[in-house]
């Protein structure tokens, strides 16, 4: 593990200690409601809180974007922290599993390192620009599958932002008839990852953040496969809309979709 990515792990597994200790009294846990289907809980800051502090302290030069308080540091600083301290923050609530701790360290721009850490497992995925891809210190790769009826394809409901539910649910409905079926787990980094170790064969939602999807993206390259937008271009980090998957996988999640947006 390289330097950057032992302080990313470092803040990231005190985080995530502090999310299972709040777990076991999920009734003592404040939610405030950002908008609707959107949530933010004591548990969501303190992260980010523990997240940004082991930061600035190792990096007080880089940039820091967090879900919760915006942007901390120089706003033209040349590296840039971008991190979701509780991605799956409803599953959080409601005692699923299915968390994690994402972040991402950009330079000028470009994803260069990258962690997602799933405290309730234990789950720790890793990425360096060109090193490849770990779970837990094992090399990972996507999946070999071709033919889209035996793939399991990830996915999100826009559930936030509704104004593409009926071009989601027209993808959806097509995506069903054609795979082994889909998956809605709730935390994006975590569905991203899943398409990085080989358990999903592909992943598409809309309208998501940079935070949810920097980290997850880079492991997904780094395990071998493509991260692209709904039009199969590189605008994926700006437009929030993300298509992920093995190249054979994703060209057809992308044929798709490309019928209905």
């Amino acid at each position: 593990m390289n330097p950057i990515l032992n302080t990313a792990f470092k803040a990231a597994r005190r985080a995530g200690q502090m999310m299972i200790r709040a777990s076991a009294n999920l009734d003592a846990v404040k939610v405030d409601s950002k908008a609707f289907n959107d949530f933010v809980s004591n548990v969501d800051r303190e992260s980010e809180a523990i997240l940004v502090d082991v930061l600035k302290d190792a990096y007080p030069h880089h940039k820091i974007t967090c879900e919760e308080s915006g942007s901390h540091g120089k706003s033209n600083a040349e590296y840039e922290w971008i991190i979701d301290p509780l991605d799956g923050t409803t599953n959080f609530l409601h005692g699923h599993p299915q968390f994690a701790v994402s972040m991402a360290l950009l330079h000028k721009g470009i994803v260069q390192e990258a962690l997602v850490y799933a405290p309730e497992r234990n789950d720790l995925y890793m990425a360096s620009r060109g090193q490849g891809a770990l779970l837990n210190d094992r090399r990972i790769r996507v999946s070999n599958r071709i033919e889209l009826n035996r793939c399991l394809i990830g996915t999100g409901f826009p559930v936030v932002d509704q104004s593409m539910m009926d071009t989601y649910l027209a993808v959806l409905k097509e995506v069903l008839a054609k795979t082994a079926g889909a998956r809605r787990e709730g935390s994006a980094a975590l569905d991203l990852c899943a398409v990085a170790a080989g358990r999903f064969d592909g992943f598409f939602e809309f309208n998501l953040k940079p935070w949810d999807i920097a980290a997850g993206a880079l492991i997904v390259k780094e395990a071998g496969g493509i991260v692209t937008d709904m039009q199969g271009n590189d605008g994926w980090l700006e437009s929030g809309d993300i298509v992920a998957g093995n190249p054979k996988v994703l060209a057809q999640l992308l044929q798709i979709i490309g019928k209905h947006i």
